[in-house]
């Protein structure tokens, strides 16, 4: 295993099998037909030859439960017949098979079967762990602020030749005749930091978006981009973000934040025939969608759980800053109901009315204390659209608690407790906080609390330490400012899943009074192959490098009193983690979101397919409540659309020594991780009934 991953081949791995698991070889080419295999290696797990009691028995024993059985795939609808152990002794003896094995098979078998003699070998130390965190730079440091204040320079002077030769003179962002070249630089400079200008002077092509790069983007990259507009796939993204990217070899590593921008292959080709991995987001009037919710006519409302619902405006709220590659909402692009074309999406007189219906669903269900807004994305909506629809919530909020004065105890409805903003426009358009929006801010925070809502949260969306800019640490002060706490939602994408990555994003965004909420292992279908790592690096990574951040419940009480007992909020949590000699809090939950059921990362490999993917038999959460439908799940299987290979193959093409993430075969099974008592829902008065509406 010393050879590098893109080098091996099937005589590689013959030999492995052969030298380090000569007894397993004898014993599987001394039975007759794979039964008998499975039966002699059933007896073989049982012997004194193997660790007793391990977890690779107990993931081997798995294996042979499911070997012979086909399981229902939930994200496709699919049956998907398991014949890992079968299609491994066929492979091993030469005999006639249905299917093929892949090296990429062969490679994750040879591991499970290792696993056996093998004992499970140290964590990372702590120090480890914090040596892979200084292999990425911030982007407030000085090396990565140089590089993009001459990405700045060169993007403001293409966009004083962009403003000469397109805009008219009616535009607000015009140059007058007596302008010197000096003075209209000067002019795109103070309009930088207007947000307006930022979503007026979007790049929405790829010839934009390589003027911006200095030309460096590869030649079959702009061909890609070509085929994207033939699709149809929107292209946006803002001068400021644009800056954020090293277009040079030499600086940072950017691929966390590029990746997350610039289009794959397999997306473009896959976009018209996405599918909705979130299966609760299909919305039919009058059936109840995947998780069993009845929802309001259109795809305003999304509802997974009996707590939260999503409310999704018709306003700008239905654009982004940028279109995001792995982004969930992808196939709401693709119907076109997410868009940039702001002039369209300004709402109408009729969205007041809806707005109002909308909100009479929160207030006449039972459960419902939880709204969070979003899109799109929630900071996108116009100020005065924004203030309007966090009145009606008010409204909606103060109508369900007087409704409830009415009626008696057991029967109550729960009341509204939390508000959320979703919104990665701190990373994408930093500008976009300004005084007005922290005055809605500031004020609704000030009446809500009046009706009982005690918990205010702007999520937001850090994929990388280098999207934490001068800028975006301003904007996030700002936020603070109003009494909203700011969390983060990462996607564990490939280039952030590399040793250090996250756990050096978590330190940062706490060094500025951001909680992280949930790391999020991408949605596994065809248009995220190439962004898409493997549950088991998750898990990897919460279990080897976000554990030197975890902390007791007894410790996290103590914390959250201190908190929200000081004024200075980022200043406690660098103190807390000082004194606990801890790089972060580790805060956030590694999960998976799975279609109509919920986040989990509670799993167990039952089967690896042909061409080396595995099958996930997972288990929803339960640590939380669900809808009754969801409760009645027994198990939900999931194929990976990755093998551990090929995500290994990915890493080494990157620059990455793959030795450092050798345990990764032994995560075969995982647990959700308890939730960080901050996310808790504050306690309902007494009497609010059990009874679900809306289901």
């Amino acid at each position: 295993m010393k050879q590098k991953n893109k080098n091996l081949t099937f005589q590689d791995v013959k030999a492995l099998f052969e030298t380090d698991l000569t007894g397993l070889c004898s014993l599987a080419k001394a039975c007759k037909d794979a039964e008998a295999f499975r039966n002699k290696l059933a007896d073989y797990l049982k012997s004194d030859a193997v660790i007793p009691d391990s977890p690779a028995v107990r993931n081997l024993e798995h294996l042979l439960a499911y070997d012979g059985k086909t399981v229902y795939e939930l994200s496709t609808g699919e049956e998907v017949p398991v014949r890992t152990l079968t299609m491994w002794w066929e492979w091993l003896t030469t005999q006639p098979s249905a299917e093929t094995p892949s090296l990429d098979f062969l490679l994750d078998v040879y591991h499970q079967f290792l696993r056996l003699y093998v004992p499970e070998p140290e964590k990372p130390t702590k120090e480890q762990v914090r040596k892979w965190m200084r292999r990425w730079p911030g982007g407030l440091d000085e090396e990565v602020k140089n590089i993009r204040r001459a990405n700045k320079a060169r993007i403001i002077d293409m966009l004083v030749k962009r403003i000469e030769h397109v805009h008219a003179e009616n535009s607000r962002y015009s140059f007058t005749e007596e302008m010197t070249h000096e003075e209209k630089v000067d002019k795109v400079k103070e309009w930088w930091y207007d947000y307006r200008f930022q979503l007026t002077m979007a790049a929405r092509s790829v010839r934009e978006i390589n003027k911006a790069l200095d030309h460096t983007l590869p030649d079959e990259l702009v061909r890609l981009y070509h085929e994207a507009r033939k699709k149809g796939i929107p292209v946006f993204v803002t001068p400021y973000y644009l800056s954020l990217l090293n277009p040079y070899d030499t600086g940072y590593d950017d691929a966390s934040i590029r990746s997350y921008v610039l289009y794959s292959p397999e997306l473009v080709e896959t976009f018209g025939q996405i599918r909705a991995w979130e299966k609760e987001d299909i919305v039919e009037a009058g059936k109840p969608n995947a998780a069993g919710w009845l929802l309001p006519e259109g795809h305003n409302i999304h509802r997974r759980y009996p707590e939260v619902a999503i409310l999704i405006p018709d306003s700008m709220g239905r654009a982004c800053g940028g279109l995001c590659a792995s982004c969930q909402r992808m196939y709401d692009f693709q119907s076109k109901r997410l868009n940039f074309n702001f002039e369209k999406l300004k709402p109408n007189e009729t969205w007041e009315h809806k707005l109002h219906r909308l909100m009479k669903y929160f207030e006449e269900d039972s459960q419902l204390c939880d709204i969070l807004i979003t899109g799109g994305d929630a900071l996108m909506s116009q100020n005065k659209t924004l203030r309007n629809i966090l009145n009606a919530v008010l409204k909606m909020a103060r109508n369900k608690r007087a409704a409830n004065r009415k009626r008696p105890d057991g029967q109550k409805y729960a009341e509204m407790k939390r508000v959320r903003l979703g919104s990665r426009l701190p990373v994408y358009l930093p500008m976009r906080i300004n005084d007005e929006l922290l005055e809605i801010l500031a004020d609704f925070k000030a009446a809500a609390e009046k009706e009982g809502i005690t918990q205010f949260y702007l999520q937001t969306h850090f994929q990388s330490p280098l999207e934490m800019t001068p800028e975006s640490k301003e904007a996030i002060r700002r936020i603070q400012s109003t009494g909203w706490t700011v969390t983060n939602q990462l996607v564990f994408n490939v280039a952030a899943s590399r040793r250090g990555h996250t756990a050096k994003l978590r330190k940062l965004l706490n060094e500025y009074g951001v909680f992280c909420y949930y790391t999020f292992s991408v949605k596994g279908f065809r248009e995220n192959h190439a962004v898409f790592a493997p549950n088991s690096r998750s898990m990897q990574e919460s279990c080897e490098e976000k554990a030197i951040g975890k902390i007791s419940e007894a410790e996290e009480r103590a914390f959250l009193e201190q908190y929200n007992a000081c004024r200075f909020k980022s200043a406690e949590i660098r103190k807390f983690c000082a004194e606990k000699e801890i790089p972060f809090l580790a805060t956030d939950r590694n999960v998976l979101n799975l279609p109509g059921i919920g986040k989990s990362m509670t799993f167990q490999l039952v089967g690896i397919t042909a061409d080396g993917c595995r099958m996930l038999k997972f288990s929803h959460d339960g640590t939380r409540r669900h809808s009754p439908v969801v409760n009645h799940e027994e198990a939900v299987y999931i194929r990976e659309n990755k093998s551990v290979h090929a995500y290994l193959c990915q890493l080494e093409g990157m620059g990455e020594r793959t030795e450092e993430y050798d345990s990764i075969w032994r995560y075969t099974e995982g647990e959700t991780e308890r939730r960080f008592q901050l996310y808790q829902y504050p306690l309902q008065e007494p009497g609010v009934t059990s009874e679900f509406t809306h289901v």
